[in-house]
C-alpha cells in the first residue's frame, strides 16, 4: 500500500489508531499493524521511521480528533459551558461505541514507563493541550458572564480532565443505563462550578 497521498496515510493513521488504542503501544505487534493497516513492516518503516513513530501520529491523530470534537460542541453551542456540558457527557456515554472505554492518551500514560520516555511525554503533552482547550472555553465562559470571574479557568479545565477520567472509568466498572451516566456527568459538572 503507497501512503503518498494524504488520504491514504490519513487512513492509515485512523486505522492504526483503532488498534493502538483498542490493545495499547506494547500489546501491538508488527503482524498485528501489519494486518490492520495492510502494510508490510517494510513500507510501516519507510513511511513513519518506526512502530514508535506511528504511534507517536496515532497520540497526535487521537487528540487532534478530540479537539475537533470539543471544537464541534463549541460551534453548536452559545453558551461555552453548554459546549462543556454536551462534551463530557459525550465521550463519557459514546465510549461504549469506541476502542477502549478509555481515553487513548490516559491509557497510553498509565502504560508506558521511562522506557518510553518520548512517547509517554508525548502523551502527556497532548492530554495537557485538550485540557487546554477546556481551560479556554471556561475562560470564554467568564467573559460571556456565565462564570464567577473568582474560579481559576485552569483549574477547573484539571478537574473537568480529572472528571473526564474518572467518569469513564465508573461507566465501564458499573454498566448503567445511558440515562443514569447522563445523570452522573451532569451533576460531575454541575459539582465544578
Amino acid at each position: 500500500m503507497v501512503t503518498s497521498t494524504k488520504h491514504n496515510r490519513q487512513d492509515v493513521i485512523q486505522k492504526a489508531t483503532d488498534l493502538f488504542w483498542e490493545k495499547g503501544f506494547h500489546a501491538t505487534s508488527m503482524r498485528n499493524l501489519q494486518e490492520a493497516i495492510d502494510m508490510r513492516p517494510g513500507s510501516i518503516y519507510a513511511s513513519f521511521g518506526s512502530k514508535e513513530g506511528l504511534f507517536k501520529e496515532t497520540l497526535q491523530y487521537y487528540a487532534n480528533e478530540s479537539l475537533a470534537r470539543l471544537k464541534s460542541f463549541e460551534d453548536a453551542h452559545e453558551s461555552p459551558l453548554d459546549a462543556l456540558r454536551e462534551f463530557l457527557t459525550s465521550v463519557v456515554i459514546s465510549q461504549t461505541q469506541k476502542p477502549s472505554n478509555m481515553c487513548m492518551l490516559v491509557k497510553t500514560i498509565s502504560e508506558l514507563t521511562a522506557d518510553n520516555a518520548g512517547l509517554l511525554a508525548e502523551a502527556q503533552q497532548l492530554l495537557a493541550k485538550v485540557e487546554a482547550g477546556f481551560a479556554e472555553l471556561f475562560a470564554k465562559a467568564q467573559a460571556n458572564g456565565e462564570l464567577d470571574s473568582s474560579k481559576d479557568p485552569g483549574r477547573l479545565a484539571s478537574l473537568l480532565q480529572m472528571q473526564v477520567m474518572g467518569l469513564r472509568a465508573y461507566a465501564r466498572a458499573n454498566e448503567g443505563s445511558e440515562a443514569d451516566i447522563k445523570t452522573l456527568t451532569d451533576d460531575a459538572f454541575t459539582s465544578l462550578l
